[in-house]
């Protein structure tokens, strides 16, 4: 990479994204995403395109610039600097471990969004957990008796792409811990979690679902969509 400092490399960026907002796609953004967050108006596919032109013309952030630039850009108040962020992070993610947990949970609870904590949850945490598991204990067992319902839905999606190597016990526990939660984020988490699953284990699936008491109806739903699907085929 150039000698280019991590002020520069942050200026650029803020203005290649200015400069490309379009205020006629804003205010649609803004409603999809509830007027949670200000968006530039550039949609996903335009910004992915700005942000690997970028990457190419100046380079990928050095590893140790890594928290400074993220904490940077989620600083800003529009959402595409958010999801930069965290694009940002995917560049080094197999070289992170365990010690960026502390990192990670800072993130999921702030700016916090489905849109934000559904990347970072399996694609960040996950992604760490499954190489170094000795942050379990730390983090999403103590994310699941947290107050704070991103946390939760984290440790409920963060093996969302385990597959195979889904801890079931584990898995089926946070979803027990948490079946009763009113919030439906909680319960469209438990939901996503065993639909995903359910590709890799049907019948385990299938048979946690049948035997729960007091699984919410949206979790139920949405965790029998992919086997009702394979049964109607």
């Amino acid at each position: 990479m150039s000698a280019i400092t991590i002020e520069k490399y942050q200026k650029e960026l803020v203005d290649l994204f200015h400069s490309n907002g379009d205020p006629s796609k804003r205010e649609a953004m803004e409603n999809y995403m509830r007027n949670q967050f200000s968006f530039l108006g550039i949609k996903s596919p335009e910004r992915k395109t700005l942000l690997k032109g970028f990457l190419v013309e100046h380079g990928k952030p050095e590893i140790e610039w890594i928290k400074q630039l993220v904490t940077f850009l989620y600083a800003q108040p529009e959402r595409e600097f958010h999801y930069a962020a965290l694009a940002m992070i995917d560049v080094h993610i197999k070289e992170l471990d365990a010690e960026w947990l502390p990192f990670v949970e800072e993130l999921i609870v702030t700016n916090s969004w489905w849109d934000t904590v559904d990347h970072l949850a399996p694609h960040h945490a996950g992604a760490i957990l499954l190489r170094d598991k000795k942050g379990i204990v730390d983090f999403p067992e103590r994310w699941i008796g947290s107050d704070n319902f991103w946390l939760q839905r984290s440790a409920i999606l963060f093996q969302l792409k385990y597959k195979g190597k889904t801890d079931a016990e584990k898995l089926f526990s946070y979803i027990e811990a948490t079946k009763a939660s009113k919030e439906f984020f909680v319960q469209k988490g438990i939901g996503w979690a065993l639909r995903e699953y359910s590709k890799t284990a049907p019948e385990d699936v299938l048979h946690f679902i049948n035997k729960t008491e007091g699984l919410a109806s949206l979790s139920k739903r949405e965790g029998l969509k992919h086997l009702e699907r394979m049964k109607s085929c």
